[in-house]
């Protein structure tokens, strides 16, 4: 039997209001003005002489995040209670009981989506019918990745006051088509007093609250502070009874945001990602993630993004991780999924590094080609050396055969090997064939310029026009039949310059420009243990660009387990030459290829985008000046 009633205060409205207070960082005469409550009232809930109204109760349910029907139950007992009402304070005090007793365990799924950057309605709209499709199934909240509205990186889009405004439009459109009874989360940009934020929009009961990212990165790829304001408050929201905090991507690799949260009440935190790969990194996220986990006491969900973008590349590998430190959920890597968390998924994280490189090409590729949405397909030069063959393998996992052309282009130089190999792959893979002989071509050329050449010796001029020759020819079949020229290059011919400028750097994409020639021949074996499609003799002969009469790659270059070791040194490292010297390799070798580097960085800035895969790669991330005088 309740007694003394009319002696009780209302203490839980007064909880309520100090909660809103904190949250909105507002005063008791703004917070009356801005959401229109009568300033009398606001005093009464402040005294505690008075419960919230109903109507109170859920506005102040929807600032904060929570359960309208237990804010509603809380505030009518106490009413009850102050006016001394002991059949009403009996009945409330059984809701109570109730919504803790038949709340279902709460039900997360994860998003784990390819958004394409800019495409605001088809990004918008993948959020609704996602949202709708895991209501229908029982979901009570939903996660979709950092910036999942928008795409990641947008880069100078963020610089557009028209991109912004048709941004702040989509999110009003999902938030009036997603059920108003669940909740769903993800990342977009916002704008507030002038000042553009990377965000979490967490949508609850038709409304939307937001979270500002904390920790703006701005190293490597990353330009954040260009564009965007830090946050500096943490967001808990409630949901199924569960406290839960939201951070955003580089928000993790720090203590603070999630102490923040922590000291909330969080029980779970959030991050959601767009966190490009490279080789390493998903065990670095699950190193970082257990330290925060163990030392935080909390569970920890962690959504990623995937697809090809540019020159980055993300791999989803979407986890969750218990209070103990312990794996739950991994995700899979390079695809598309929502999966809720109510069902175990453990996809093997230890995969051989040649599978997920291989797999960041293929979606790299399929994704530069189709989200541009320019060409019907890709064209390569095939020469019968691993390179090219690598390239096409390559396009026809992430194009299909039907989509890819090859080109074979001999010279007097041309091996018969070149051209029996390049056909057996071409036949192996499915892929149109054709051979144009260049040899009438480089005559009328030779016979041109033979006026203004005389008393030259033959050089490198005459080999560079072989290979401007071929890049003209793959361009032309290019503008006639729609297919973007994907080149060949590699990482460590782009390191020192051993590539021709307009010639076999010619093209819109480069799926091997960040990876080095010994991993060229390591990602061909593990793409012929898919299936034999690279002939032997490509991977074993020695390498040549046949420009010239026996000629192999080794006249120009050290031998490539000992170019590459330098070149990841200097390169990715970031080491000076000194140490390199100091490491056991030849000085003369190590100046030779250090200074070839640098001599290259103008044929660099003019190369076709590639994507990242290393700790340092060409383009994007590695900014050098092409005219310097360091020495490094």
């Amino acid at each position: 039997m309740v007694k003394n009633i009319s002696k009780t205060m209302s203490i839980k409205t007064r909880e309520y209001l100090d909660k809103v207070r904190k949250k909105t960082g507002l005063s008791d005469y703004n917070i009356a003005k801005k959401y229109d409550i009568n300033q009398s009232n606001l005093s009464k809930y402040n005294s505690g002489k008075s419960a919230l109204s109903e109507t109170h109760a859920w506005l102040f349910a929807s600032i904060l995040g929570v359960n309208p029907a237990e804010v509603v139950a809380n505030t009518k007992l106490e009413q009850a209670k102050i006016n001394n009402n002991a059949k009403k304070a009996k009945f409330w005090q059984e809701q109570l009981e109730n919504l803790k007793n038949d709340s279902e365990p709460l039900k997360i799924e994860i998003a784990q989506i390819n958004p394409i950057v800019g495409d605001l309605r088809n990004n918008a709209k993948q959020i609704i019918d996602l949202s709708n499709k895991s209501f229908e199934s029982g979901t009570h909240l939903l996660v979709f990745p950092e910036l999942a509205l928008c795409g990641y990186p947008p880069e100078d889009l963020l610089l557009r006051e028209g991109f912004i405004k048709q941004v702040e439009s989509q999110i009003e459109v999902i938030r009036k088509n997603i059920p108003n009874s669940m909740s769903v989360i993800f990342g977009t940009l916002t704008k507030f007093n002038e000042y553009l934020y990377n965000s979490a929009a967490i949508v609850q009961y038709g409304k939307v609250r937001v979270y500002h990212k904390q920790c703006l990165p701005n190293y490597g790829v990353f330009d954040e502070k260009r564009y965007f304001i830090a946050g500096q408050t943490p967001m808990v929201f409630e949901c199924q009874n569960r406290r839960i905090g939201i951070i955003i991507c580089e928000d993790a690799w720090h203590d603070e945001p999630i102490r923040c949260a922590v000291n909330q009440g969080a029980q779970t935190m959030i991050s959601i990602n767009a966190s490009p790969f490279q080789v390493g990194k998903h065990k670095q996220r699950l190193q970082a993630i257990r330290q925060q986990v163990l030392e935080h006491k909390i569970d920890f969900i962690y959504v990623n993004t995937v697809g090809g973008q540019d020159e980055l590349v993300f791999d989803g590998g979407s986890f969750v991780m218990n209070n103990k430190g312990a794996l739950t959920h991994q995700l899979p890597f390079f695809q598309t999924l929502t999966h809720s968390l109510n069902t175990p998924l453990m996809e093997n994280n230890q995969a051989p590094i040649e599978k997920t490189i291989y797999d960041a090409l293929v979606l790299a590729t399929q994704d530069y080609v189709k989200k541009n949405g320019v060409f019907n397909g890709a064209v390569i030069g095939l020469s019968g050396g691993v390179d090219s063959a690598l390239t096409l393998a390559i396009a026809v996992d992430a194009l299909g055969s039907k989509n890819v052309e090859a080109l074979m282009m001999p010279y007097e130089y041309t091996s018969s090997m070149s051209v029996e190999d390049a056909k057996m792959q071409a036949s192996n893979m499915r892929v149109s064939y054709s051979e144009i002989n260049i040899f009438p071509m480089m005559s009328s050329f030779n016979m041109q310029l033979a006026p203004l050449f005389k008393g030259l010796a033959t050089d490198t001029t005459e080999e560079n026009l072989q290979a401007r020759t071929r890049g003209t020819l793959l361009m032309a079949i290019s503008n006639k039949y729609g297919k973007i020229v994907l080149t060949t290059c590699n990482k460590s011919e782009m390191s020192v310059g051993y590539t021709t400028l307009y010639g076999d750097m010619s093209g819109g994409f480069a799926p091997l420009k960040d990876i080095a020639k010994t991993m060229v021949y390591r990602l061909a074996k593990y793409r012929n243990t898919l299936g034999y499609v690279i002939p032997n003799r490509v991977i074993e002969r020695e390498p040549s660009a046949e420009l010239a009469p026996n000629q192999i790659d080794q006249d120009s270059l050290p031998q490539y387990d000992e170019l590459d070791a330098i070149l990841g040194l200097f390169i990715e490292k970031k080491y000076s030459v000194k140490h390199i010297i100091q490491q056991g390799y030849n000085a003369d070798t190590v100046k030779r290829v250090t200074k070839m580097v640098l001599n290259s960085e103008y044929k660099r800035r003019q190369s076709a985008p590639g994507p990242k895969i290393s700790q340092n790669a060409f383009g994007k991330e590695r900014r050098y000046p092409m005219t310097s005088k360091f020495q490094p």
